[in-house]
């Protein structure tokens, strides 16, 4: 059987709708994954944290971050502004999302107030509220692509190829979330937000979204009494014109990937990716190994691709090849929303744990 011989039933990705407890009574909420073999005491090895790795690239993201706005605020008015800027835009508008990531995860230091520090720095620089979306990033890795469980899936079938372009200019991504920071600070919390924030947080939920807008608002009242867009060039402005990498990278995580599977090597990938887009990337372009071993810190995730990667998908070997089999595959679901693509495994690897459910067809593999 091949995708096109099922008929697709359209599905609710809310929290809150019939697919919540559907996947409950099959068995895929907070289930148990699939992991590839790691001894134990290699895994205590690469679970160590340490502070070093983090205060080091820290340093390094907030000194340019200084620097590269600096240089774009003393040459504003001419051309030279515009490097300066280009520079800030990635450093503010993407590098915050995997500094907000690893940070949410207290992986990335050893010290927990330094976690916490960083982290709601770059939350307010990806503009997502620092308490809900940390419980709402559990739920990700607790059920990953679990329609009706997950709340951060991105691509939806069928896809909105038209939406995922408009993303690398921050259109439609600010508004969501600068929307939802609006809601929150107005002292709303939805159902969809209730199904995985607990109440004893969304006090602190609506504080932080309050301090959020506020300091928003600040600027652009700054930038109206001054007569220029320069202070939302600095401020909100990133998250717009400096996005293009995060949402690069992002969309590679689980694009094209299957649904409702108990196995990340069937809904996440792993990109071969270039120096600097690692170091933006703070390493998670090895998502597989990402979601397979969560409490692994970045710095380590080279490492234990390389001890379990005989187990794992034949990774990308670039970002452009990535994007050739994801956007084949998304420019299908347009037309098949139930087609998925399977990655090719190494003759190494154990099999596929791919439980499929009623709703789900047969997969069609992409070789």
């Amino acid at each position: 059987m091949t995708m096109t011989d099922t008929p697709f039933v359209p599905r609710d990705y809310s929290l809150t709708g019939p697919e919540n407890a559907r996947a409950v009574a099959a068995g895929l909420a907070s289930a148990e994954w699939y992991h590839s073999d790691v001894p134990r005491k290699v895994m205590k090895d690469l679970m160590q944290r340490t502070d070093g790795p983090a205060i080091r690239d820290t340093i390094l993201w907030l000194g340019l971050l200084v620097v590269s706005g600096a240089g774009g605020v003393l040459t504003w008015g001419t051309w030279w502004a515009v490097p300066f800027f280009l520079v800030y835009g990635v450093l503010y508008g993407s590098a915050c999302d995997s500094r907000w990531h690893e940070c949410g995860h207290g992986t990335a230091f050893r010290t927990p107030w330094m976690n916490d520090v960083v982290y709601l720095i770059a939350s307010f620089m990806v503009m997502r509220n620092p308490v809900s979306w940390r419980w709402s990033h559990a739920r990700h890795h607790t059920d990953t692509i679990i329609v009706g469980r997950d709340p951060e899936i991105g691509h939806m079938r069928p896809p909105s190829l038209g939406m995922k372009a408009l993303a690398f200019v921050g259109i439609p991504d600010i508004w969501l979330h600068f929307r939802i920071l609006l809601r929150n600070a107005a002292g709303i919390i939805t159902p969809d937000e209730a199904d995985y924030l607990p109440e004893s947080e969304r006090g602190k939920a609506i504080f932080w979204a309050r301090v959020f807008v506020a300091i928003h608002l600040a600027a652009v009242v700054w930038a109206l009494v001054s007569w220029s867009i320069l202070p939302l060039m600095l401020i909100g402005g990133p998250r717009i014109y400096g996005t293009w990498h995060m949402v690069m990278t992002g969309l590679l995580q689980h694009g094209g990937l299957a649904e409702d599977v108990l196995d990340h090597r069937l809904n996440s990938r792993t990109v071969y990716m270039n120096p600097i887009s690692r170091w933006i990337y703070w390493n998670m372009n090895y998502h597989v190994e990402h979601h397979m071993f969560p409490m692994v810190p970045y710095h380590a995730l080279p490492r234990l691709h390389a001890i379990i990667k005989n187990d794992l998908p034949v990774p990308d070997p670039s970002i452009p090849v990535a994007y050739a089999w994801m956007i084949r595959a998304l420019w299908r679901q347009r037309h098949e929303p139930g087609y998925t693509m399977t990655p090719v495994l190494p003759p190494t690897a154990r099999p596929f744990r791919a439980e499929l459910h009623d709703h789900v067809p047969a997969r069609e593999g992409v070789a």
